[in-house]
């Protein structure tokens, strides 16, 4: 069967840039599934993606004109229901069979299978491959339906077939009004049709710049250098975020030697969905707008304008900036010259921002908060503030840090305030940013400033931490009050959804703390956090009788349930995040099975727990551990870690109590001074004896006392063997 390469596209209007590169990449992927799982195509088949601002295009590799027939057998009913006792078929069967197409002729060829226990019927049949023509349209179908659409638009259409359509009367459901259909297979034309279309070979070039329009495919491998050379068109999405990349550096390195565009993939992402022909320019603007923080300056030119702003060496902006432009005249003056008028608005608009709210301090704008709703359950931002303030002040005491809790306090009280200021209003994305630079405008110091700045981070996977500990601990409690908060009235992730984003806040929690060695206990925080919530006064937000009495704690009468949810909510962010890592998830439990505390000692105890795993004895210790752990789970009441020694008889028990109390001596004082590795490794002596014992020893005898005794031992072990993990967690 002769095979070609098919090149698919459809063409349309100006596609969301925002979504354009998912469209790309789903149209190509699951057009070509579709085509394979066909048998039109082979495993071996390449697809290959084309995305630009009006076309979304794939070209498959090897694309059969017709499928293959396939043999197929199928199991039709028992034997005993299709044929009676004189060996006749059953109407149930000739029923069956003419709906497959067959006739009572059919029968003698039927085979009779072993199904389970009893026989059934088996028809073999060929089924004819589709045609290239009928794959094409159902891969096509299937593609369109599985678009990741952000929001479909309803148009009607100005043509379509037959003689009696009428404009206007039908409507399609599609991301953006479709004009054309290609579909070519080698040099022929694929008959297809998709939202009101007829497939073709000609598709259309670039606006403005195009040497041909239309531009008539010669066959499908012509596609993406007809459209470069005949339409201007630059038609793969990788290949025209590759060539801005390019020309961005070098506009840069004209501008200056030690210049260099931001580096922002999304932005490169969004600009490479808005041009087909790239074509970068420099603008630039006043100096004087350079007194503006520069954060102000780059969100606005990127956010508004799609520019990339330039930087120096040391990352300070610069009055210049890259346009990426969708035309190339051989006079770019009026180009740049526009974007230069356009951009200087808003960054004027940027200054008078910055220069009115530095009229007011920030601490003149506390009282404001307690007008501003944070949640309907939780009052507002003004005692939000407080909340932090209550938990930052907990965490101060438990860290010992005197001397920073008045910097703490004084940046708890402020981190919120930049909220009413007219610039965050404008660029929420600069809270906290501007919070820093106004409260260094107050005379507040670095220290509280830098704290203001830093206590939204991590604000995303990655993300740096806050520079110091004043920041580090504001940053927690503005996390904690969230987290405890949303936790106390029942807003917990659901799913794939988290509206408050509470597994970022949690991860947040877990890497300051274990970053920054911080000797916090996990459990006493997040305790300290619920009080936090405790004795303030009724929320000033005009609230209904019956929602003001679910307000404040003890949160609907569950702060307890609430406090073990979150608890075991922050463990399994940890597993989750130390799994990533490249942990095992056999390491990670024997570990967190613990609920170790502080959450700072993790590492060292999953690199002892690794190090353990490797020696020759740890399997069999594994085992008698899960094995002792059984023996002591199914025994009524705890049983205390305490052996007489004078009623121990056997020579096992006798050895394994001697290795034991030599051993966990050891084992403890390494724990004890944070030599993990070691205290699990002081362990591996007592294999022996554990082994003797299990051989000879019985444990569960008639005689109570000798029961409890060797019960007592068992316990002991167990205790010494899970000081630093759960072990038996590592037992196959």
């Amino acid at each position: 069967m002769s095979a070609s390469n098919l090149l698919v596209e459809l063409f349309v209007e100006e596609l969301p840039p925002k979504a354009l590169k998912k469209l790309g990449e789903s149209f190509a992927q699951v057009l070509a599934d579709s085509l394979k799982s066909q048998g039109l195509a082979g495993a071996d088949s390449v697809a290959t993606a084309f995305a630009s601002p009006r076309r979304l295009a794939v070209h498959v590799t090897s694309v059969l004109a017709k499928a293959t027939d396939q043999a197929v057998q199928q199991k039709l009913m028992p034997v005993s229901v299709g044929l009676n006792a004189e060996g006749q078929a059953t109407p149930a069967l000739l029923k069956r069979l003419s709906a497959l197409g067959a006739g009572p002729d059919a029968v003698a060829s039927l085979k009779r299978l072993p199904d389970g226990k009893a026989e059934a019927l088996f028809f073999d049949s060929i089924k004819a491959g589709a045609s290239l023509s009928e794959g094409l349209q159902k891969a096509l179908d299937e593609t369109l339906s599985k678009l990741p659409i952000p929001k479909v638009m309803n148009y009607q259409l100005e043509q379509g077939p037959g003689a009696d359509f009428q404009p206007g009367w039908t409507s399609v459901n599609f991301v953006r009004p479709a004009h054309g259909l290609v579909a070519l297979h080698g040099d022929q034309v694929v008959s297809v049709g998709a939202l009101g279309l007829l497939s073709g070979r000609s598709t259309q070039g670039h606006r403005f710049e195009a040497k041909v329009n239309p531009v008539v495919l010669h066959n499908a491998d012509t596609y993406a250098a007809q459209l470069a050379q005949e339409g201007a068109v630059i038609a793969s999405f990788e290949a025209r975020r590759g060539e801005i990349s390019r020309q961005l550096k070098l506009a840069a390195s004209k501008v200056g030697t030690n210049l260099h565009p931001i580096d922002d993939d999304a932005l490169l992402d969004e600009v490479t969905a808005l041009v087909e022909r790239p074509n970068v320019l420099t603008g630039r603007f006043e100096e004087a707008f350079l007194e503006v923080p520069q954060e102000c300056l780059i969100l606005t030119m990127k956010a508004n304008q799609k520019y990339f702003p330039l930087l120096d060496a040391s990352g300070k902006l610069t009055n210049q900036f890259l346009i990426v432009s969708n035309i190339s005249p051989e006079d770019a003056s009026a180009v740049v010259g526009g974007n230069e008028r356009v951009v200087r608005p808003r960054l004027a608009d940027a200054k008078f921002f910055f220069d009115q709210d530095r009229k007011k301090t920030l601490e003149s704008r506390v009282i404001g908060l307690s007008k501003v709703v944070y949640h309907g359950k939780l009052g507002t931002q003004g005692e939000r503030v407080e909340r932090v303030r209550a938990i930052a002040k907990g965490l101060m005491e438990a860290l010992g840090q005197a001397s920073l809790a008045a910097n703490v306090d004084t940046a708890a009280r402020l981190a919120k305030v930049d909220l009413l200021t007219d610039m965050v209003g404008e660029f929420p994305e600069l809270q906290g940013i501007m919070g820093g630079y106004y409260a260094r405008h107050d005379g507040l110091g670095d220290q509280v400033a830098q704290a203001i700045e830093d206590h939204y981070k991590p604000r995303f996977a990655g993300d740096e931490l806050p520079r110091d500990l004043v920041g580090v601990v504001v940053a927690l409690a503005d996390k904690l009050e969230t987290l405890v908060g949303l936790f106390g009235i029942g807003q917990l992730p659901t799913g794939d959804k988290d509206p408050f984003a509470l597994r970022r806040h949690a991860l947040g929690v877990i890497r300051m703390l274990i970053e920054r060695d911080l000797p916090l206990q996990l459990e006493q925080m997040v305790d300290s956090a619920f009080g936090a919530f405790a004795g303030l006064p009724e929320p000033s937000v005009k609230q209904d009788a019956d929602l003001a009495s679910k307000l404040y704690p003890p949160f609907e009468g569950k702060a307890a349930e609430r406090k073990d949810l979150l608890v075991r909510f922050i463990y399994d962010r940890l597993s989750g995040s130390l799994r990533e890592q490249g942990y095992s998830a056999q390491e990670v439990d024997a570990v967190l099975a613990l609920d170790p505390q502080r959450l700072a000692e993790i590492d060292q105890r999953l690199a002892a727990v690794r190090a353990f795993a490797a020696l020759p004895e740890a399997a069999s210790l594994a085992a008698a551990n899960k094995r002792v752990g059984n023996i002591l789970k199914k025994v009524d009441g705890k049983v205390e870690p305490e052996v007489d020694a004078a009623l121990l008889k056997e020579p096992a028990e006798v050895a394994l109590y001697e290795a034991l109390t030599a051993v966990k001596v050891k084992a403890r004082m390494k724990a004890d001074d944070g030599d993990y590795t070691a205290s699990l490794q002081a362990l591996a002596v007592l294999k022996t004896p554990v082994d003797a014992f299990f051989a000879d020893v019985m444990v569960n005898v008639e005689d109570a006392a000798l029961r409890t005794n060797r019960l007592g031992l068992l316990a002991s072990l167990h205790q010494a063997m899970n000081r630093v993990a759960d072990l038996s967690r590592l037992a196959a």
